[in-house]
């Protein structure tokens, strides 16, 4: 689909969903992060009755695309204040990078807001499970579920994280590798595997049936951290500073921990329009 179609589909699309409030704040982000970014719009919506937080959902390189249109707009180009989007919400930091380095978003409003851990999960049922990734090399009749590292990025951050622990070469040999995370939750739910390794954000979404065991700590590996920033047109740069702010405070945080997320660094400061 060509850029254009798709911006003037978002912008129709940004107009009915917006009737009926005061005022719309409009995110663009990933299907992945949609439940992380709903929550945290509710919580906003509660302290901000005038305001009504809209996602739109797309992902990676379409995100960026709409994104690339609406900034190149065929039918005369946006003016400071005028654009459709708010704020930018990808899967992944990469993403924002690649969008400050286009001038896409505002640099200097990138906001690191959640940080994914891999986390070791187990059923329910299960009494003596392990309490640790290390600890994985004790019990030699353990089979852990793990996403497979030649297909997936959970099973590159897994063997990553266990080889730096020195526990991957250990365990290789009760490695059941699936293609995807919700392979690796359903081995481990039909007795298939002892163990699993996911992200916590998945993890919790079986909270009924499995529970946590083991949380990766910082600085093992590199951190998957997820961050938003302001649209170079976002229509209002106060609303959208005020949100900014507010996805890195204590509530938001308790609100994200509960979905499986961990506390990012808060390094970057809003920078001051």
């Amino acid at each position: 689909m060509r850029p254009c179609v798709l911006l003037y589909g978002l912008i129709g699309w940004i107009m009915t969903s917006s009737a009926d409030a005061t005022e719309a704040l409009i995110i663009a982000t990933s299907p992945s992060l949609a439940p992380a970014v709903e929550a945290l719009g509710r919580q906003f919506e509660a302290t901000h009755p005038d305001v009504r937080v809209r996602l739109y959902l797309d992902s990676g390189l379409d995100l960026r695309r709409t994104i690339a249109g609406m900034e190149n707009n065929p039918r005369g180009q946006y003016f400071i204040g005028s654009g459709p989007i708010h704020l930018v919400a990808p899967g992944g930091d990469e993403l924002i990078t690649r969008l400050e380095q286009k001038y896409y978003v505002l640099p200097g409003t990138r906001r690191p807001y959640a940080e994914v851990p891999l986390v070791m999960v187990v059923p329910e049922a299960l009494v003596d499970a392990p309490t640790s990734f290390v600890s994985l090399t004790q019990n030699k009749t353990l089979r852990i579920a793990v996403g497979d590292p030649e297909l997936t990025a959970l099973g590159q951050n897994t063997m990553q994280l266990l080889t730096r622990l020195g526990v991957w070469g250990q365990v290789a040999h009760r490695l059941d590798k699936a293609s995807d995370t919700r392979s690796v939750l359903d081995h481990l739910l039909n007795g298939e595997a002892d163990v699993g390794i996911v992200f916590g954000p998945d993890a919790v979404q079986e909270s009924q049936r499995i529970r946590i065991v083991a949380v990766s700590e910082r600085g093992i590996i590199p951190p998957v951290i997820h961050s938003m920033a302001m649209e170079r047109y976002c229509p209002n740069r106060a609303l959208c500073g005020e949100f900014l702010s507010f996805i890195q405070s204590d509530d938001a945080q308790k609100e994200l921990r509960r979905l499986g997320y961990t506390s990012p660094p808060q390094s970057q400061s809003l920078k001051k329009e």
